[in-house]
């Protein structure tokens, strides 16, 4: 789960399956008790018909927070004292990994790099303000921790292989939601 939506359907198959849970965070679900065998194929089928899976490994689970971690920081939706912090900082404080272990199992698991994914992230939340337009480019990119608009505008342009600019005219349906791979 990448989003709140994505939690929200959870929820709705914990409910429908009579199955308790403490609490679903975006990413995670805390059951109260162990799922017995039936139960776990039901859920994990249901699951399934979203898009989604049951992830109940710790080295997946590490990915998944992983991932949350980066959508949140691409998104500039940290800690004010955590906004300037290097991306490689910010991942070891938050999971307490070593941080080329972490980006060498990301790699081995995602097949693309954390760096990669963190820029396309930032890539669909400028396509995000873009299409709100009630930024300019130069706004968008000091919001989203890039050094000038012209380097948002060349990573942009080699992300999606159009121009902000041009993305605003005509490229607003080329978007793809966050939670989508």
């Amino acid at each position: 789960m990448v989003c709140q939506r994505c939690a929200l359907a959870v929820e709705a198959i914990l409910l429908e399956a009579e199955i308790a849970f403490h609490r679903i965070a975006v990413g995670e679900a805390e059951l109260c008790d162990p799922l017995p065998d039936d139960k776990r194929q039901a859920l994990q089928q249901s699951l399934e018909k979203i898009g989604l899976e049951l992830i109940d490994n710790r080295k997946t689970a590490t990915i998944e927070k992983a991932k949350q971690l980066i959508i949140k920081k691409a998104r500039n939706e940290v800690e004010e004292t955590k906004k300037n912090q290097k991306l490689s900082a910010f991942l070891t404080d938050q999971l307490h990994l070593d941080y080329s272990y972490l980006s060498n199992f990301f790699s081995s698991v995602e097949g693309r790099t954390i760096e990669h994914y963190f820029i396309h992230q930032r890539i669909e939340k400028a396509k995000e303000l873009l299409v709100y337009d009630q930024m300019t480019l130069s706004e968008i990119a000091w919001e989203l921790g890039y050094s000038s608009a012209a380097h948002l505008s060349n990573q942009f342009k080699k992300v999606t292989g159009l121009t902000p600019s041009h993305f605003k005219e005509v490229g607003a349906a080329r978007r793809k939601p966050l939670d989508v791979a």
